[in-house]
């Protein structure tokens, strides 16, 4: 990157609550990939941004509340999500799509989806199976897609996660690092694009 250029800010969502998750592994070794190419990522563990289930009646009666207040302000700073998801039963964990069903709603005067619409996403998944958790991915471009952002075509699944990571926390194979940098490099190229549009 050429130092005239601004580099873009990324927030990597990890799509599981557990301290041990490969989805977080993952998240963390790709933000590290982020920052060494000269750009910034803001690694987000939804356990810092805890909402109940999604209730319209709580809702009413509340407003959004203060997780999904604080994901969102974070959100607005970034200009692009790399999502990391294991899958639970074919699909995303319960945890991440209610993060997005809050995130969708209006806040102040806000219309709904605001803070996701118009912003690009990249798309991670981790699985100790050979699939590394591929099928949650048609789900969850479906979700990010219908509420208004532009998904890149590059997406990486990374299967074995039980044995990919180095103790450092780095990815230990070459083609997986190889791997998450292309969706990386896509996500940075198109956000900076649609940034000086």
């Amino acid at each position: 990157m050429g130092s005239s250029e601004k580099a873009v800010r990324v927030a990597v969502v990890a799509g599981s609550t557990r301290s041990g998750s490969y989805a977080k592994q993952l998240g963390r070794a790709a933000a590290a990939q982020i920052v060494a190419a000269g750009n910034e990522a803001e690694f987000v563990d939804l356990r810092d941004y805890a909402m109940p289930l999604y209730d319209g009646d709580l809702e009413e009666a509340e407003g959004l509340p203060a997780g999904a207040r604080k994901l969102r302000d974070l959100l607005k700073r970034c200009d692009a999500l790399l999502v990391v998801s294991p899958e639970y039963n074919a699909s995303i964990p319960a945890v991440l799509k209610n993060a997005i069903d809050w995130l969708s709603r209006p806040h102040a005067a806000e219309p709904d989806v605001a803070v996701l619409r118009g912003k690009v996403a990249a798309l991670l998944s981790s699985s100790p199976g050979a699939l590394g958790g591929m099928r949650g991915l048609v789900h969850l471009r479906q979700i990010l897609m219908n509420l208004g952002m532009l998904v890149v075509t590059e997406q990486f699944a990374l299967g074995g996660a039980s044995r990919a990571f180095a103790d450092g926390g780095a990815l230990a194979d070459d083609g997986h690092r190889a791997a998450v940098d292309k969706v990386v490099k896509a996500l940075v190229r198109t956000a900076a694009a649609l940034r000086a549009s």
